[in-house]
């Protein structure tokens, strides 16, 4: 049975909220690991451990910071001064400055009787960019973190307590992200009915389990061989990072910051497959998953022909099945969910990842974010007379109605 309008903005304001909670958790998990390697005199792991915090940290501010520079002030939630928001994003507080600008959003919304158009597609816009921001956060610090402390665990041959916890939380986080993301992309368009109970399981399912294998694989190979894990990355995210800059990707406001971008997605692609350009993805998202089996492969038969034996050797014969039987499951589950369980729909080309899709003219006049616009533009040749060259007037990112965008230029 459908929920209400106001269940809908309850149970979104919910797992805002839950979004939050589950980012200062794995934060406040992260500080805690490293103090306790720099207790246990490990100052080399809680090095990397902060570094890995740092990194995607900064990342995070850029993205927020340049997405901000660029948007224009909402009269519902005006943004702090100029000096007051570089001051946030400075003190690593950007992410959290939109989460809570986001929860006062929702909160805003879900008090009202009747909220108006523009409060809700507010909302939605708030929504879109925190769920991004939340997928960077996921393949840039926790899938990595991940990585460590399981190469740190198979190096070591045991594992402490607050480890188990990382763990767990770190594989429900990734996720969780994933899942939040593609719930978000699709509110986002009106010819795709929302992901019901039994698709956003299984969803969830694939891509945990077709992440798991992958980690595993990396981090055995880290805890093998740490001093050319660095170089196995770099090689294969510089390949990543020149497939995306072949394929053209254009999303952030300018060509400094798409830099930023096209990095953050090698990144990601390093563990999991994220589509970034127009047209069909079955081809490219095949490619990508034969080249990370090879991969992958090899770093298994690199580990096989190795003299060195682990500490946790007899646990790793068990761990490799079990990563080979869930990668097969995964894959399974992901041809039935897009051969069955994939929400139907009229006229729908393959989704970009980080687009918004065709809303209604009505819908576009109230709020549009300019870099979604954008790809939307690229990726929806047939409907751009219909959707995107009406739009008219243009600020810091924000499409309204009122004037032509290529006639400000």
């Amino acid at each position: 049975m459908p929920w209400s309008p106001r269940a809908v903005l309850l149970r979104d304001l919910v797992l805002g909220i839950l979004g939050t909670l589950a980012f200062l958790i794995d934060l406040g998990a992260d500080l805690w690991a490293a103090s306790q390697y720099v207790l246990s005199g490990r100052y080399l792991w809680a090095a990397l451990v902060l570094a890995l915090l740092g990194l995607a940290s900064v990342a995070l501010q850029l993205f927020s910071w340049i997405w901000l520079h660029s948007d224009v002030s909402s009269p519902l939630a005006p943004k702090p001064p100029g000096r007051h928001l570089a001051l946030l994003h400075l003190l690593q507080l950007g992410y959290l400055y939109r989460c809570v600008q986001g929860l006062q959003q929702g909160l805003l919304v879900w008090r009202q009787e009747a909220p108006s158009e523009f409060d809700l597609a507010y909302a939605d816009f708030l929504s879109l960019d925190i769920s991004m921001l939340r997928l960077f956060e996921t393949f840039l610090e926790t899938t990595p973190q991940l990585t460590l402390v399981l190469a740190i665990i198979l190096q070591s041959g045991s594992a402490e307590y607050y480890q188990w916890v990382s763990i767990c939380t770190s594989f429900v986080g990734i996720s969780w992200a994933l899942l939040d993301y593609h719930r978000a992309l699709r509110t986002c368009l009106p010819a795709k009915l929302l992901l019901g109970p039994g698709a956003s399981v299984i969803y969830f399912l694939w891509n945990l389990l077709l992440l798991w294998p992958r980690v595993l694989v990396v981090a055995l190979f880290s805890a093998l061989f740490p001093r050319y894990v660095a170089l196995h990355f770099l090689g294969l995210w510089l390949v990543f990072l020149f497939w995306v800059w072949l394929q053209g990707t254009d999303f952030m406001p300018g060509p400094h910051s798409e830099w930023l971008y096209r990095a953050t997605v090698a990144t990601i692609l390093y563990f999991s497959w994220f589509n970034v350009a127009e047209g069909h993805t079955r081809g490219r998202a095949t490619i990508h998953l034969v080249f990370l089996l090879n991969d992958s492969l090899l770093l298994v038969v690199a580990w096989a022909t190795q003299s060195a034996w682990l500490p946790s050797g007899r646990l790793l014969q068990s761990l490799l099945p079990a990563a080979g039987v869930c990668f097969l499951l995964g894959l399974a589950l992901r041809l039935a969910y897009y051969c069955w369980l994939h929400p139907s729909r009229r006229w729908e080309p393959d989704q970009v990842d980080g687009t918004w899709g065709l809303h209604s003219l009505e819908e576009r006049q109230l709020l549009q974010n300019r870099r979604m616009a954008h790809l939307a533009k690229n990726f929806f040749p047939k409907a751009r007379d219909e959707a995107v060259l009406p739009w008219k007037g243009e600020m810091n990112g924000i499409l309204k109605a009122g004037s032509d965008p290529a006639r400000e230029t």
